[in-house]
């Protein structure tokens, strides 16, 4: 089902983790790509993964760091001009820092966490929302977390970021629903990903593989979620099988934050 033939979607965190997982989907039902990152060797990775889905994939990277506007500025401009549109907007990248009680985080911390995880979502959607309000469509897909809806616990600068994506989210869906562009959260729970990887090692760093089975013990489904289960949701948001879905922050994390 080529959902999204001749549509034009823009990736951020590209290189890894959901932003790969997506591209592939999106790649096999016939997406164009830019995928932006900055890794210059993840979106490499990305780009084979995206050839094994789809051989004739249109896709083009961007290496950038999505908290320096210049940057957003450029993916977005770089778009514009290999493919004149942008149909959809997955505005995923962000990072978990460092795990520390509130007292002992750092200002430090808490502004770089910020600035890539709140600060990059608000200039993605600075820059790419006058694209679509001029051509009167478009769908974008925030990524939230479950720690942008409930508290998680040493994780303050990422708790604050992603609580306040959840708003900019509602809040340009409530802006643009007139302009016929749609914007939507996911709100990911513990998804097998190297980011938190990281966080089990942060948490145990001698046995990591340890720490994440009991941390998933307090799980309904008492299991980690694959990247393309969060993939299948996303394409769902930015394909017109969603066309009166606007301001949804959508849980996928397997019932957790539904449990007392």
């Amino acid at each position: 089902m080529a959902r999204f033939s001749g549509k034009t979607i823009v990736i951020t965190g590209g290189g890894s983790g959901l932003g790969r997982a997506t591209a592939v989907r999106l790649a096999s039902e016939g997406a164009q790509l830019t995928l932006v990152d900055i890794s210059e060797d993840g979106l490499r990775d990305s780009v084979e993964a995206v050839r094994a889905a789809a051989a004739d994939a249109s896709v083009i990277t961007v290496v950038a760091d999505v908290s320096k506007e210049a940057d957003v500025e450029a993916y977005v401009a770089a778009t514009i001009e290999k493919f004149g549109a942008i149909d959809g907007f997955f505005n995923n990248a962000g990072i978990e820092g460092k795990q520390n009680p509130t007292e002992s985080y750092t200002n430090d911390e808490f502004q770089r966490v910020l600035s890539i995880n709140l600060s990059g979502a608000f200039l993605g959607l600075e820059k790419v929302l006058p694209h679509m309000r001029e051509q009167k469509s478009g769908a974008v897909v925030n990524t939230a977390s479950v720690g942008g809806i409930r508290g998680i616990g040493n994780q303050s600068g990422y708790a604050a970021a992603k609580h306040g994506v959840v708003g900019l989210t509602r809040n340009s869906a409530i802006e643009y629903g007139e302009h016929g562009v749609r914007v939507n959260a996911i709100a990911p729970g513990a998804i097998w990903t190297p980011m938190v990887e990281n966080s089990m090692k942060q948490l145990d760093a001698n046995d990591p593989r340890g720490a994440a089975e009991q941390f998933i013990q307090a799980n309904p489904t008492k299991r980690y979620g694959e990247p393309d289960e969060i993939a299948s949701v996303v394409a769902f948001l930015l394909s017109d099988d969603s066309t009166y879905v606007n301001a949804a922050v959508l849980p996928i994390d397997g019932g957790q934050s539904a449990k007392y």
